[in-house]
């Protein structure tokens, strides 16, 4: 066999390359036979309704944010996006069902940090590992919280309050919802870091607890941003720090503890969207896609984070898991300093 140039090919040589070639064919046909079927499977997500689980009650804390989110994807999706309220053991139990559940995108958490970063170290044996059982999705906002006083306290700043507290061992007391939540561990972490000792009284919920300080039972404790607000102006608390890393506009007035004297006092709470583990990627991303959609319009920005005392953050799968790992780890020392324990 001669080529057009005159050069002869070997017989062996043609049919090496035409077996390349052939090799050549069969993989791309390959890739192709396994990337058209997850592009299918995204374009077609979701062809069923989506639950939503959250671990809280029906109109408690943030869920008025997860119903509007279900609702705009919702239409988006041409599906029910339908939120299934499963409160109790520490949102352990919401938790635990979507770990459980298919890995297709069609059951899917509005999870909490405290989840992910405190149960982890507040329980010895948990139903659900917060790394491998999930993927995260989006992180949606996140916020601190100001420590506040009954008015009656004799104390307008962290300095008064310390000063107070070491004058007067065990007579401050503060109420939180619970062992192991955010307001009892950064708490004792202001314990541990100012040597004081403000005792701890924990309520059933946020109900009680509100009531408790305002009627002056317990001196202190801490408040959502778009409840310590009207309080404040109506002079019922007074706000004495902030526990985020900079100032938030709608307390200007408030310093962080770092500003005070105590840096690393800060903890924040974050919510966000998880599926199960082992979700494809290409449905995970799909889904933070149309999240950051929701998220884009203004109305939804101010009405249902904004004007909630929760600050957008928008964050996507990567960063959200790298996020994740990251406060897993930084916590345990805070979970070791409070002493905190469920079981």
């Amino acid at each position: 066999m001669k080529s057009t140039g005159g050069t002869a090919m070997k017989p062996a040589a043609a049919s090496g390359l035409a077996a390349a070639l052939a090799i050549a064919t069969l993989a791309a046909a390959g890739i192709s036979a396994v990337i058209a079927p997850l592009e299918a499977r995204a374009q077609a997500y979701p062809n069923k309704p989506v639950r939503m689980v959250i671990g809280l009650p029906p109109g408690g804390g943030s869920d008025p944010l997860a119903r509007s989110l279900s609702q705009r994807l919702s239409l988006m999706w041409g599906q029910p996006v339908v939120v299934d309220n499963r409160p109790g053991a520490s949102t352990i139990i919401a938790t635990e069902i979507v770990a459980r559940a298919p890995a297709d995108g069609h059951t899917l958490l509005f999870g909490f940090d405290h989840s992910f970063t405190l149960n982890p170290h507040l329980y010895s044996k948990l139903p659900y590992d917060p790394i491998k059982d999930f993927q995260p999705v989006t992180q949606l906002a996140s916020f601190a919280m100001p420590l506040v006083a009954h008015p009656s306290l004799p104390a307008n700043s962290v300095a008064e309050l310390v000063a107070l507290a070491k004058a007067q061992p065990g007579k401050l007391s503060y109420g939180s919802i619970g062992i192991g939540s955010h307001m009892h561990i950064i708490t004792e972490l202001l314990n541990n870091k100012a040597g004081i000792n403000l005792v701890h009284v924990p309520y059933k919920g946020i109900a009680q607890m509100a009531a408790a300080v305002l009627s002056g039972e317990v001196q202190l404790t801490w408040f959502g941003l778009n409840t310590a607000r009207p309080l404040t102006a109506a002079r019922r608390i007074k706000v004495l720090a902030y526990s985020g890393t900079r100032r938030s506009p709608q307390l200007p007035d408030a310093p962080t503890f770092a500003e005070v004297g105590y840096p690393g006092v800060d903890i924040s709470v974050w919510y966000g969207v998880l599926a199960s583990g082992g979700t494809p990627r290409t449905i995970v991303d799909k889904i933070h896609g149309d999240i950051m959609k929701v998220m884009a319009d203004p109305e939804f920005r101010e009405k249902e984070i904004v004007a909630r005392g929760y600050e957008p953050t928008g964050i996507g799968p990567d960063e959200f898991a790298a996020h994740l790992r990251r406060e897993l780890a930084a916590r345990a020392e805070i979970v070791k300093i409070s002493g905190a324990k469920v079981d």
